[in-house]
């Protein structure tokens, strides 16, 4: 084999590599307390929604703005501000996933995510009933 082959060989496969290295995302989920200590990095958080607290969404004011509180399961809280609309069923969600960065005490969300295993209770149910039948 030629030198040449082998160098663009090396460099196919380094640019394959690096393509694979920017397509993953490595992040992983982190509590208030851990995000708050990262300002400014982006970060996943589990958290519940803090129904005590008001849910601040107007559609015909600013259809881009939401604000409400999340609670993580070791009981810390932050305000958390996400500029799109709404998610349909964020009352009902059991947890949600939050996607963005901590900037002082406001989680500023680029992305959530529900989960909502209430939609599963009925399936959970009758799978139950078919085990035990059995």
């Amino acid at each position: 084999m030629k030198t040449s082959s082998i160098v663009i060989l090396v460099v196919i496969a380094a640019a394959i590599g690096a393509l694979l290295m920017y397509s993953v995302d490595f992040s992983t989920y982190d509590t208030i307390g851990s995000a708050k200590q990262k300002q400014g990095q982006y970060v996943h958080l589990i958290a519940k929604l803090d129904k005590s607290k008001p849910i601040q969404y107007d559609a015909l004011k600013d259809p881009n703005y939401l604000s409400f509180y999340a609670v993580d399961s070791l009981g810390n809280s932050t305000q958390v501000i996400y500029h799109n609309t709404k998610p349909a069923e964020l009352e009902q969600s059991e947890r949600v996933v939050l996607k963005g960065k901590m900037e002082g005490d406001v989680f500023q969300c680029n992305d959530i995510l529900l989960k909502c295993p209430s939609k599963y209770k009925d399936d959970k149910q009758q799978l139950e009933k078919t085990v035990t039948q059995y």
